[in-house]
C-alpha cells in the first residue's frame, strides 16, 4: 500500500479532490486533516497558510492515474505530492483496499 499527501486553501477543493480519487477507484480511502498551518518560502517571500491536508490511501496499481489526476486537478501551480511506501499494513485492511480501489 501507498500513502500519498498533499494540501489545498479550500476544503470544498479538499473534498473535491477526495471524492473524486475515491469515485475513480483511485483511492481506497481519502483522509481530510485541517485546517493545519504550513510555513513555506514561495517567490522568495516567507508565508503562513492555512490549508487542509490530504492523505491517500492506495495501491501500487493505480500511483500513476492517481498523481496524474491530482496534479490535473489541483489548485496549486506547484502542488505538493509525496508518496510513501506503508512498511507493514494489516491483512484485513490491506484486503478491504483492495477490494475497494
Amino acid at each position: 500500500m501507498l500513502l500519498g499527501w498533499t494540501t489545498v486553501a479550500r476544503r470544498v477543493d479538499a473534498d473535491r479532490l477526495a471524492a473524486e480519487a475515491i469515485a475513480h477507484g483511485l483511492a481506497a480511502c481519502v483522509q481530510v486533516e485541517g485546517p493545519i498551518v504550513s510555513h513555506y518560502r514561495w517567490e522568495g517571500k516567507n508565508e503562513q497558510t492555512e490549508e487542509f491536508r490530504l492523505c491517500f490511501k492506495f495501491l501500487p496499481r493505480t500511483a500513476e492515474a492517481l498523481e496524474k489526476r491530482i496534479l490535473s486537478a489541483h489548485p496549486y501551480d506547484a502542488p505538493e505530492w509525496i508518496i510513501v511506501r506503508a512498511e507493514h499494513v494489516s491483512e484485513k485492511y490491506l484486503s478491504w483496499a483492495e477490494a475497494n480501489s
